[in-house]
């Protein structure tokens, strides 16, 4: 064998002397843990959010049934009798007291959004005289849209109850296709947003932000 060949061969040997073949079983039984180990995970993942939605659930009184049964009320009388707005009705209630009850009134009122839990809301904070409802339960006869949310988040309140699910009537209103919508690249909404004289919008901020007295909501 000539010395170019005795090199090739002799880096071959120390290769593979490095090289360990696991047997099947073996192989097989890692793939097996390494799997159980995956699941396990994702079961533990889902446990933990059954028990917080079992938790959530167990808290519900009948009291909280009773101003869920007045929210569904209002979406039938809305929606149904009415035809004031879509069928959404919406109760807020802080400490036993009902701040406010509201169904929804877009097309009376030509709102696009005039929503049941932002009619309930506005009204709220105009009787506390508070643009926040610390503290505040909100049943809703239907799952929030994205502007109800945001909404009641800025409101600060502090637990939501819904009956509906958006799959319930997505026949109907494009809650979900919202909820898609919202999350795409700016440029890439139903409403594509173009960022424009950012630079004298940042100069009002920096105005605002020395201003000696401020109101943050």
């Amino acid at each position: 064998m000539d010395k170019t060949k005795s090199t090739a061969v002799d880096a071959l040997d120390k290769l593979f002397s490095n090289v360990s073949v696991t047997p099947r079983r073996e192989f097989l039984q890692r793939g097996a843990a390494l799997l159980t180990a995956s699941t396990t995970g994702i079961v533990s993942a889902s446990a933990k959010e059954h028990n917080a939605k079992s938790k959530l659930t167990s808290q519900i009184s009948q009291e909280d049934l009773s101003h869920m049964a007045e929210a569904i009320k209002l979406m039938r009388q809305v929606g149904v009798v009415d035809k004031t707005g879509g069928p959404f009705g919406c109760v807020i209630v802080r400490n036993g007291e009902v701040l406010a009850a509201s169904g929804n009134s877009v097309i009376k009122d030509n709102d696009p959004s005039a929503h049941a839990e932002v009619n309930a809301i506005r009204a709220a904070c105009k009787k506390v005289g508070n643009f926040h409802l610390d503290g505040a339960t909100l049943f809703s006869s239907c799952e929030c849209c994205a502007m109800c949310y945001s909404t009641a988040y800025w409101a600060k309140i502090g637990k939501i109850y819904y009956a509906a699910s958006w799959s319930d009537y997505q026949d109907l209103f494009s809650d979900v296709e919202l909820s898609v919508d919202i999350k795409r690249p700016n440029s890439q909404r139903e409403i594509p947003m173009v960022q424009i004289m950012r630079p004298e919008a940042q100069n009002v901020w920096k105005d605002y932000r020395n201003l000696p007295q401020k109101t943050r909501y």
